[in-house]
């Protein structure tokens, strides 16, 4: 026996399993269209990559090698370049510190003439003293010189005489 709530449950199921299939058809098809269009994106992208390679890659790496040839010139041009400025450099740091030499022995020849200008008389009168001093000191120093050659003349004549004396008396001896 089968009454009308049962036939009613049946078909009510049997509606509530076709609504299920159609969802799960329905998603499923969706699923498929996503997974066709992620296919198609990635064909799209293998097939830009295989542009890529067989042209672009081409006309990259040209310009790859354009660019390296470029950075060699730059760092040769470089290098070039900061040899002379050091070699610059290094001329003008003579050439400085030769004017600077030149500028201080013009300092110190000046040096006493401009001292001079700002002393006192007496401070005057004892420079030109101590002036006419060390003139008479190497005046002295030179007599002293010729005095210590003539003493050293005079004994080696005193000696080469006491030899001749002692040779002489040695002689009278035998």
């Amino acid at each position: 026996v089968v009454t009308r709530d049962d036939v009613e449950e049946s078909l009510k199921a049997t509606w509530q399993y076709e609504k299920d299939k159609e969802q799960l058809l329905k998603d499923m098809q969706s699923q498929i269209e996503e997974t066709e269009q992620r296919l198609s994106v990635k064909r799209d992208e293998r097939d830009y990559w295989l542009e890529y390679k067989n042209v672009g890659s081409k006309t990259h790496s040209s310009k790859i090698m354009n660019l390296e040839e470029d950075i060699k010139g730059v760092k040769d041009d470089f290098h070039r370049d900061a040899e002379y400025y050091r070699n610059t450099l290094k001329a003008m740091k003579e050439e400085n510190d030769r004017q600077v030499e030149n500028h201080m022995k013009l300092s110190k020849e000046k040096a006493p003439e401009n001292a001079l200008r700002y002393l006192d008389q007496n401070s005057i009168r004892e420079i030109e003293e101590n002036q006419w001093l060390k003139a008479e000191i190497k005046m002295y120093k030179k007599k002293i010189s010729d005095l210590k050659a003539s003493i050293e003349l005079l004994e080696e004549e005193n000696i080469s005489l006491v030899t001749k004396l002692i040779d002489s008396k040695l002689q009278d001896l035998r």
